[in-house]
């Protein structure tokens, strides 16, 4: 649904034309659902590829920094969360906002890096999840555990690719990311030193040098 509404969103705006597309996250697992079911925009059209703290699949066996006992207790779980009903879910929205504490503080563990966040980020990050409903987060995250796109790359073989990610990222790790670079054969890695899964708010700097220096190679 998310491919077929980022081609819209193309051919709304940049009907034609060459373009660069950048995705953060499930952003980037858009951009993947985009080259398996559109492959013939990447070559001609888009030109270049940006991912940002992202995955191509086996998001199943991440641990979240949790110790391996607790992460497989946690994914046995995951078809309770996924399959909880309406009213259920209203109950659980209530809890998370009457647990804003809870919920600011697994968002700075969870979303950025071990150097000292800015609070202010923190909040504006539990903020965007805050307003998402329990409903939609299972939703989600059964599609980020059945996110499985590694031969979706192959529309991307002819493409410029940029991988994005710091070396802190608990949520969709390092080693997606150098996966990602690995399996594209004209792909480059830039690893954000002590940045987290938000590592574009982290260290913006440092991100958008990356970008601006792989727009420059692609022209």
């Amino acid at each position: 649904m998310l491919a077929r509404t980022l081609h819209t969103v193309i051919e709304e705006t940049v009907p034609d034309g060459p373009i660069v597309l950048v995705g953060h996250s499930m952003g980037g697992m858009t951009i993947m659902a985009l080259a398996e079911e559109y492959p013939e925009l990447f070559g001609d059209r888009v030109r270049g590829v940006v991912f940002v703290s992202t995955s191509a699949g086996k998001l199943d066996e991440v641990n979240f920094g949790m110790p391996d006992v607790l992460a497989r207790f946690s994914r046995h779980l995951l078809p309770l969360v996924t399959t909880t009903g309406r009213a259920t879910a209203g109950m659980i929205d209530a809890a998370r906002r009457a647990s804003s504490d809870l919920a600011w503080l697994l968002t700075r563990k969870y979303g950025f890096g071990s150097r000292k966040a800015d609070p202010a980020l923190v909040s504006y990050v539990e903020r965007m999840n805050g307003r998402t409903s329990t409903e939609v987060v299972a939703r989600y995250l059964r599609a980020l555990y059945t996110h499985a796109r590694f031969p979706a790359l192959e529309a991307l073989s002819e493409v410029r690719t940029l991988a994005i990610c710091g070396d802190h990222d608990q949520l969709t790790p390092l080693s997606h990311s150098e996966e990602i670079a690995r399996v594209l054969p004209d792909s480059k890695l830039v690893v954000v030193p002590e940045a987290g899964h938000v590592a574009l708010l982290e260290f913006p700097e440092v991100v958008n040098d990356a970008i601006e220096t792989f727009l420059k190679e692609i022209d």
